[in-house]
């Protein structure tokens, strides 16, 4: 039995972005209960020039030949970490200060896969000396995600309900799962994917009061037109594994934009390369917190009817 009071690592990914993982130190070192550690896997070419903690930081280099490593990144520090409890924060989410204390009191409580809470900050919210009360103040709550219980642990039925950006496990669990499949390259699945796993093995999913962190304005696209290839490759490969589709909705957009042909029955084709046109519908504004991919298929639905 893991016990509230046992030692909690933290563990992202980090490619680009200094700043982000800069703010990510920063938040961490705010914490009303310190982790034991931050295990950062780097997805580039050099280490972080990283501010002062009050635990250690330890980077890793990950290697990037064949494409965006992300399950293997995530695995790859979850074994480095010595923590019995594990926070798997991306490099552009902020932790408020109760975030670790948060976790390991409902990872106490419960041996499965716990999700905080996480909002949306506008272009700008981070620049100069940034404070919590002005991120609440600005900050917006993701409309494709659902919100916090209203106290305690809440479990979540379906799979999909797993992001992969704010998260917790108890190590041993982890590792007894196997972690993330690293067949899984590029972006797209691979969290859809550990989530089937963890459904399939019969360890909970549920979200928590609290644990909440910031997300970090970057410009992206959604659909993530900048991945087609690797969005595509993954939904196959989840189809192969599961007997089933992820990413339906992307997918749905894609064959909308004439991108792809994703008829059932047979592989996906790719039919042609994202143009401006397709980069500028699905790109990201600064004044927006966050992409959505609900609201550019209403678009391309009203231009097909």
């Amino acid at each position: 039995m893991t016990s509230v009071f046992a030692p909690v690592s933290v563990v992202t990914l980090a490619g680009g972005r200094p700043d982000h993982l800069r703010n990510v130190v920063a938040g961490l070192g705010r914490q009303t209960r310190l982790p034991v550690e931050l295990i950062v896997a780097v997805m580039q070419d050099e280490t972080y020039d990283l501010p002062d903690a009050p635990f250690p930081v330890r980077q890793m280099m990950i290697a990037t030949d064949a494409g965006l490593p992300l399950a293997t990144a995530r695995n790859a520090a979850a074994k480095a970490a010595t923590g019995e409890m594990l926070v798997f924060l991306d490099m552009d989410c902020i932790p408020t200060p109760t975030l670790v204390a948060d976790y390991a009191t409902a990872l106490g409580e419960l041996d499965g896969l716990l999700m905080g809470e996480v909002m949306y900050l506008p272009g700008g919210a981070t620049a100069g000396d940034w404070n919590y009360e002005d991120f609440a103040a600005v900050a917006v709550r993701h409309s494709d995600r659902q919100g916090p219980p209203a106290q305690g642990i809440e479990r979540c039925g379906d799979y999909r309900c797993f992001w992969s950006l704010n998260f917790a496990m108890r190590r041993a669990t982890f590792l007894a799962t196997g972690g993330f499949d690293e067949r899984y390259v590029g972006y797209g699945g691979e969290d859809t994917d550990f989530g089937k796993t963890i459904a399939e093995a019969g360890i909970p999913i549920a979200w928590i009061r609290g644990g909440l962190a910031y997300h970090q304005y970057h410009p992206h696209h959604m659909p993530p037109v900048h991945h087609l290839d690797s969005v595509v490759r993954n939904a196959e490969l989840f189809e192969s594994k599961w007997g089933y589709r992820t990413m339906d909705h992307w997918l749905h957009a894609f064959a909308l934009m004439g991108l792809i042909d994703a008829a059932p029955g047979r592989p996906i084709r790719i039919l042609r390369r994202p143009d401006d046109a397709d980069r500028a519908l699905t790109g990201q504004q600064r004044h927006q917190p966050y992409a959505n991919t609900a609201s550019i298929i209403r678009i391309l639905e009203a231009r097909a009817a």
